[in-house]
């Protein structure tokens, strides 16, 4: 037997074994729960986390602003019931995307912000770090919940809570806090590979009990007058075939919040959107789906409602009920199992709206209907919001797939009644907060998401919140149209200053020329004077498929103060003569 060689007995060096450090294990994270889409603004430190998503596939769509990538990130979650991730550095950029968290928790639409963060230990000691703050602190008030993740091994669990805690149960937004030296740690990438996981039914169904189901039907069979209210909350849940299915069968007349607008066709017979201030009033038993009897629908309280009215309400949220009214029959469980549980439980027959509350409600509506084509059918000159918004109308009801986004005072109240909706989800506007600068934001994820057009109705104030997003629009060559009602002011553009030596508060510039501004980008600016003009620039603007602004010139003396919520806003303060 020959004796080994020195060689074969030496021993053998050892291979250095694979790292990964914290970026990539972020972006791995995101990608194995199927995190298609970041929105957000580069910077110290996830400037290289933008560069790595990209590169590994996932699509990033820079903003200029913080709050307008965060408005993009909880639309697209109330798109696709799946989270939207809004990316942003610490500090002044956390804190601009946190107007779009709060909002999306306010909204209930499923969004993750994550944010960079200066290292802990100089926070904590307060010893001057860049951009030192404690945003995991500030940032709980504001969302769903908030969490931070202080070591690389924690990555995956940080990533995978905080989707799952954005869209289970009642959506809304989460923060989660990755301090830069997290990002930069190194691991074995085998280990660190283990340490991710894919969620795992994060949104599961919870099913009405089944006494809850009956106690409903009990109530509504009891209705002379029934209502079905429906709110955005409705639209989400995507129960669009349920929803019909029970409001078609028992005949029950429904009022659509502005975002469920489309779920059924805004001209169903048994809409009562044009007859929603009698059916308030008269409704005896009130089924609120996805909606809340928020400030929106005056609290449930008379004299908007009828004092006696009893609640059905339909949340996922049990501390939901009871907020503002009584709720005498509380269905607690996601919109389409209640609604398949009640199909159910029902016996033909059982809920049935009588003919002549029916009637009644048609009746008004046909009223109603009628005088708004009267003021419709006016052709005044300077051109009036009514007419702008016509000539919007009919050009987007021979292109139903059209996304509308609208925001404003008088561009949302007027438009919210003019441009009717034919589909579900199509119309995204201001919501429960009323928050002014969704715009852009809205418009550039709806393009992103769904590939299909939009049209961004816009206030002149509510537009230059995010106005430099044209910019964006323009860089991602999205088929956005933004369509701006410009009377030169908040509100209105005739408000004068007594002393004349400066612009009233309310007064913006009646010479703007916003379709100069999207020019400056590339896109194609029109200005409109007259409804025939809006007609034309929207049908070719449409028809480009690119980025587009009409700038339409509405008389300043059109719109009214702080549009239909002008008892929110007090009079005469500092207004009276000092003696």
């Amino acid at each position: 037997m020959t004796a080994p060689s020195a060689q074969e007995t030496a021993p053998t060096p050892d291979v250095p074994a694979e790292q990964t450090d914290g970026y990539h294990l972020v972006v791995d994270a995101l990608k194995l729960n199927d995190v298609e889409t970041i929105y957000g603004v580069v910077g110290i430190p996830i400037t290289d986390l933008a560069r790595l998503a990209q590169a590994e596939g996932i699509r990033y769509i820079g903003f200029r602003h913080e709050s307008n990538a965060g408005h993009a990130a909880a639309i697209a979650g109330y798109l696709t019931k799946k989270p939207g991730v809004c990316l942003t550095v610490s500090a002044p950029g956390f804190l601009n995307g946190l107007v779009a968290l709060a909002n999306a928790t306010t909204n209930c639409f499923p969004m993750v912000q994550i944010s960079g963060s200066s290292e802990r230990h100089v926070v904590d000691l307060k010893q001057g770090d860049y951009e030192e703050m404690d945003q995991l602190a500030a940032a709980q008030q504001f969302c769903k919940a908030a969490y931070r993740v202080s070591r690389v091994e924690d990555i995956g669990r940080g990533i995978a809570r905080a989707l799952r805690t954005a869209i289970s149960g009642r959506p809304g937004g989460v923060y989660l806090d990755i301090p830069a030296a997290v990002l930069g740690s190194i691991m074995d990438a085998e280990a660190g590979a283990k340490t991710l996981s894919r969620l795992v039914d994060p949104a599961p169904r919870q099913l009405p009990a089944p006494e809850a189901v009956d106690r409903a039907i009990e109530v509504l069979a009891t209705a002379e007058r029934p209502l079905v209210v429906l709110g955005k909350g409705a639209a989400y849940a995507q129960a669009d075939d349920q929803i019909r299915e029970f409001i078609e069968s028992t005949g029950i007349p429904y009022v659509p919040m502005s975002m469920a607008k489309g779920l059924l066709p805004d001209d169903h017979p048994q809409s009562a959107a044009t007859a929603r201030s009698l059916a308030l009033k008269k409704a005896d038993v009130v089924m609120l789906v996805g909606a809340r009897l928020n400030w929106l629908l005056n609290h449930g309280q008379a004299p908007q409602w009828n004092p006696d009215a009893k609640f059905v309400q339909v949340d996922i949220e049990p501390t939901e009920m009871d907020s503002n009214q009584p709720i005498a029959a509380p269905l607690v469980g996601d919109i389409e199992s209640v609604f398949e549980a009640l199909a159910e439980r029902t016996k033909p027959g059982q809920i049935a709206a009588p003919t002549a509350w029916r009637e009644e409600l048609a009746a008004r509506s046909a009223q109603n209907v009628a005088k708004m084509a009267e003021r419709l059918k006016a052709d005044k000159h300077p051109m009036q919001f009514m007419g702008a918004l016509k000539a919007i109308r009919d050009v987007v009801h021979e292109r139903p797939e059209t996304y509308i986004v609208n925001e404003g005072a008088n561009a949302l109240d007027l438009a919210r009644n003019v441009i009717d909706m034919h589909v579900p989800r199509h119309r995204l506007d201001s919501g429960t907060w009323g928050v002014m600068g969704i715009g852009m934001g809205y418009a550039i994820a709806a393009a992103v998401e769904t590939g299909d057009p939009v049209v961004a109705v816009e206030g002149d104030s509510a537009f230059g919140f995010s106005g430099m997003e044209l910019e964006t629009i323009c860089r991602y060559n999205l088929p956005v149209v933004t369509v701006i009602m410009n009377n030169g002011g908040v509100y209105r553009g005739d408000d004068v200053n007594p002393l004349g030596d400066a612009p009233a508060p309310t007064a913006l510039m009646i010479e703007a020329r916003h379709d100069k501004m999207i020019e400056a980008f590339g896109g194609k600016g029109y200005r409109a004077t007259t409804p025939a003009e809006v007609t034309a620039a929207l049908t070719e603007a449409l028809a480009s498929g690119g980025p587009a602004l009409i700038d339409c010139v509405i008389d300043p003396s059109a719109g009214t103060e702080s549009g239909n919520i002008g008892h929110l806003n007090p009079k005469g303060i500092g207004l009276t003569k000092k003696k």
